[in-house]
Parts: structure tokens; sequence; C-alpha cells
């Protein structure tokens, strides 16, 4: 059969044509006009694989909180609105995301310090690195923070922090802020006070959503879980008791998701988290997926292979895995792994994959 002239589905995919001198004078033509040939872009927007300027890092903890006292000495928590230190992607600097879609940073409340009460429509979470009597207000209810915690800000929910202790407070934010901002839905708000009224009994929320029961007839008003503290004690134990039953699974250790009791469903629409115990030794078998992750350690040491290369961890270190790379955890004794990612929404758009075994 004689050629078309066309180009195959793999070379359109994979690679572009040749530039004429005819040619390229019609693209300046057509550029006036704020148009562009697709044929010249195809294969950088309709990729084979996965393709990310994110790439693998490391955020050390010892090495950050330095960095995050020397911020409480030059700024306040009130002049900053939050005093955070945001953990860019080394492949996007200035884009200030840690993968595509999502916000990280270390934020840092001193004794006797308020970060003033907002809300915004971008979600976010809290996983708290250290806290003796720091909190967080979400919708009227004041939440003691501790180590390991997990909280929700669900969007367009009023907040603020405090911390009313002898020590500094500080904690992992993750926000879905660059997904929104690529939507350009993004509204913030101040309330008219610097804090908010306390009007329900702390963990309010965890009593009536979070034993494996509802208030009668309850229906949520929200896309978000109605529970907004997740107390590490509580997910700790869950993990532990599971260790104990078995089995282990060879990639993730013990590894269980956070729920929205009302739906079953991620704690919110945008965010998914998680919780995996590694046993002392383990080795985990490589994996990937197409949601990149952001992990924060809550206890032990070890290292994680990312894309070939070993990236040593210890308690509250931070690093992100990014999309379709290959990841492996190794424990040296029992540890646990906090993280997060936007895989909530890749599976209501049907597009999330995964892969367990070499790439």
């Amino acid at each position: 059969m004689p050629s078309t002239g066309l180009p195959t589905q793999a070379s359109a995919l994979d690679s572009k044509p040749q530039v004429t001198a005819e040619r390229q004078e019609f693209y300046q033509r057509i550029g006036e006009q704020s148009a562009t040939p697709l044929w010249e872009v195809l294969s950088d927007i309709v990729t084979p694989e996965p393709r990310t300027g994110c790439v693998p890092a490391i955020w050390r903890y010892r090495e950050m909180r330095p960095f995050l006292m020397e911020a409480g000495r030059l700024i306040t928590a009130k002049e900053a609105e939050r005093r955070v230190l945001v953990l860019e992607n080394p492949g996007a600097r200035g884009e200030s995301r840690i993968t595509g879609t999502l916000y990280a940073g270390m934020q840092l409340v001193l004794p006797g310090e308020i970060a003033p009460t907002h809300r915004h429509a971008a979600s976010a979470l809290r996983f708290v690195l250290e806290s003796d009597g720091g909190y967080t207000a979400v919708e009227g209810e004041r939440i003691t923070m501790r180590p390991n915690d997990f909280i929700l800000t669900p969007s367009w929910t009023y907040h603020d922090h405090g911390n009313p202790g002898n020590g500094p407070v500080t904690w992992l934010d993750g926000l879905d802020i660059p997904l929104i901002n690529a939507l350009a839905t993004s509204f913030a708000e101040h309330y008219p006070e610097e804090t908010q009224p306390v009007t329900k009994n702390q963990h309010d929320s965890l009593a009536r959503y979070g034993a494996n029961m509802l208030p009668v007839e309850y229906v949520s008003t929200r896309k978000s879980s109605p529970v907004v503290h997740y107390p590490y004690e509580r997910s700790r134990e869950t993990i532990h008791q599971l260790y104990r039953n078995g089995p282990v699974d060879p990639v993730h250790g013990v590894k269980m998701q956070f729920a929205n009791p009302a739906t079953g469903g991620s704690p919110m629409p945008t965010i998914g988290a998680f919780l995996q115990l590694l046993p002392a030794g383990f080795q985990g078998s490589a994996y990937r997926s197409t949601d990149a992750t952001v992990f924060c350690v809550a206890e032990g040491s070890g290292r994680t292979q990312i894309g070939g290369r070993n990236y040593d961890w210890e308690a509250h270190d931070v690093f992100v895995v990014p999309s379709w790379c290959p990841v492996a955890h190794q424990a040296d004794g029992e540890s646990v792994l906090f993280s997060f990612s936007d895989r909530p929404v890749q599976k209501a758009l049907g597009v999330w994959r995964d892969q367990t075994g070499p790439a």
C-alpha cells in the first residue's frame, strides 16, 4: 500500500515534523492571530506517559527547624498572616508548589502568638510536628494539637492558630492552592475579629461523626469530612493492631487511608491522606502511581529509593515522589509515614493509575 504521507500515531506523539522555511513563515503568520500548529506541540502536551517538571526532593527537619526559628525572630505571626516556609519543588522554583497540584510548607507559631482567623477556597491539612499546648480552631471548635495529629481545614471554613504553651509549635501544611489557582477559583477573606468564638467543645466533631455512628438522618453540608481532627494516638493504634493481625503488604507495609466517615471517601475532595507502618527491617518492592505524593516521617528512620536514588530520612523529614516515579521504602526500626496527594481528584476524573514492580 502506498504511503499516505501522514505521520504514524507513534511518530506524531513522539516527535515533531521537519520545519521548512515555508512552514516557518506560515507559523509566524498564524502566530499573529494567536494561533499555533498542533503538530508542533502535540508531543509535548499529549505524552505517552506522565511527564512532570517536578523532581524528587527531601527537606530534613533538623536543617529546616533553625530556619523556622530564625523566621520567628524576623517576623511575627500576625505580620506574616501565616509564618510559613514554603517547600518549593526544585523543579518548579518560584511557583509555590511541591507537586503539580499541591502546596506544602512548614509553619511556626511561637508562645503567646496568634495566627489570625481567615478562610479561603483552598482546602488545607495540618500534620503536627512539635506542639505542647498549641491549637487550631476550625469553625468554632478549638483543637489542641499534639505531635503527628492530622487536622483538616476544609474549603471556606474559618480557622486560626494559637500557642498558649511554653515552646514553639510547628506543623506541615498541605493545600490544593496550585489546583485552585489553575482553575482560577481562589477566594479568601478575614474574620472580623482576630480569633473566632469557640462555640463547640473540643473533640465535638470526632464524637459526633468519628465513632462509626452519625447523628440521626445526618445529611452532609459539604464535600469534606465532618471530622476535622484525626488524633495520632487512635490512628497509630489502628495500624499497629493491623500489623499484629497481618499480613504486611510487600510494597506499602501496613497502609491505611484517612476517610470521610459520612461517605467513606477521602477527607477532602481534592486531597487524600494516608498513614503507613513499616516494620523494622522492611524492604518494600518498587511501586509507582500517577498521584505525586508528599511524605512526612512520623516515627523512625530509613530510606526511600525514588527514581533510582536513595533518600535517607528520620522523624519530621518531608520528601516528595513525583508522578509515575518508581518508589520503594526501607525502614531501620519500626517506622510510620504520613502522606498526602491529589488521588481523589484523579480518581474522580478516572485517570488515576498505579503499578507494582520494576518500571
